[in-house]
């Protein structure tokens, strides 16, 4: 059974790594991990982003699920690729399973990048633009997607001392979609 291994973990310096070391942790459960960087484009060409974009959905097409990364990534929310290849994945009826390195709430990680205060019972940022307040880790839509296609997001109870490479809420993630694969099979 192939999962799609969605993340920002291609952005990392070591991604080719770190991308062999998710493969191999669904070998040791029975699945196979489909990574996007294993996808082959030409950077040189001048439609590079486009292979890539070609690749990756012809991965998340072959596999029967996803395992996203949603460690917020460059603000206080998750990745907007991944983010487009869960909703993708849910779309689709595929399992959808996702983790974050990071345990806090959104509307306290978005203090961390702008004003927030309370205005009439509501959170704003320095813009006047109201702050999600569910207490969820990221926005609702993806957090009810993963309850609603594959199960609540993996999250540790403290953040690890290197939340891009450390990997146990990932492989808790595979596990877990192990289960339900053969379950479902």
């Amino acid at each position: 059974m192939k999962i799609y291994l969605a993340g920002p973990d291609v952005f990392l310096p070591d991604a080719l790594d770190v991308g062999r070391h998710k493969v191999a942790i669904c070998e040791r459960h029975g699945l196979t991990g489909l990574y996007p960087l294993d996808n082959s484009v030409d950077l040189a060409s001048s439609d590079a982003s486009r292979q890539i974009f070609d690749g990756n959905a012809a991965m998340m097409e072959d596999a029967c699920a996803i395992i996203a990364n949603l460690t917020p990534f460059r603000g206080p929310g998750a990745d907007a690729g991944t983010v487009y290849e869960l909703g993708y994945m849910a779309g689709r009826g595929k399992l959808c399973l996702g983790y974050s390195n990071d345990p806090s709430v959104y509307a306290e990680r978005a203090r961390r990048f702008t004003t927030v205060v309370d205005q009439d019972g509501r959170l704003v940022d320095a813009e006047s633009l109201t702050v999600e307040d569910f207490g969820l880790p990221d926005n609702l839509m993806m957090m009810h997607a993963l309850d609603v296609h594959g199960c609540p997001l993996v999250i540790p109870r403290q953040p690890p001392a290197d939340i891009w490479h450390d990997l146990t809420a990932f492989e808790i993630c595979v596990k877990l979609a192990a289960e339900r694969l053969v379950t479902e099979s």
